[in-house]
């Protein structure tokens, strides 16, 4: 899977979980061709795992956050108005955008934007234009967590 392909695979979902296990797809085993148990870094495919969810992470279409149970999830940019119109539904802390940097000694540094701050104007009127039952059902499954 290439990062075209992974973005695809986030896109087509809506909702997507990293790696933990959860109500959604998870991309690490879509990388990896096969479910697996434990820690992706130790599956033979661990390095290609590393790249492309770093790169779907840093995608402007892309959301991370903690949305599936605080899990860290990707959420496609066509879902964001669903979201914002749901955001009742869930816990704020787990709507927070999560961006993931390196700090000058390499040391590993996650950067939290509090929602709504994250969120686009155009995403807010979109999401006005829909009623609760409509973004919960296009959220689909991780409305349930």
């Amino acid at each position: 899977m290439n990062h075209a392909q992974a973005i695809a695979f986030v896109k087509t979902h809506g909702v997507v979980l990293a790696s933990a296990k959860g109500p959604v797809p998870r991309l690490a085993e879509a990388v990896a061709g096969e479910p697996f148990r434990g820690s992706w870094w130790g599956h033979p495919k661990g390095k290609e795992i590393f790249a492309i969810l770093r790169g779907v992470a840093e995608s402007d279409d892309v959301l991370v956050c903690r949305l599936c149970g605080g899990k860290v999830t990707y959420v496609h940019r066509r879902l964001w108005p669903a979201l914002v119109r749901a955001a009742s539904h869930f816990r704020q802390e787990h709507l927070a955008q999560l961006r993931e940097e390196h700090d000058v000694s390499g040391k590993h540094v996650t950067h939290e934007v509090a929602y709504p701050g994250w969120v686009p104007e155009d995403t807010k009127m979109a999401a006005g234009e829909l009623t609760e039952a409509e973004a919960l059902e296009q959220l689909g499954q991780a409305s349930d967590v």
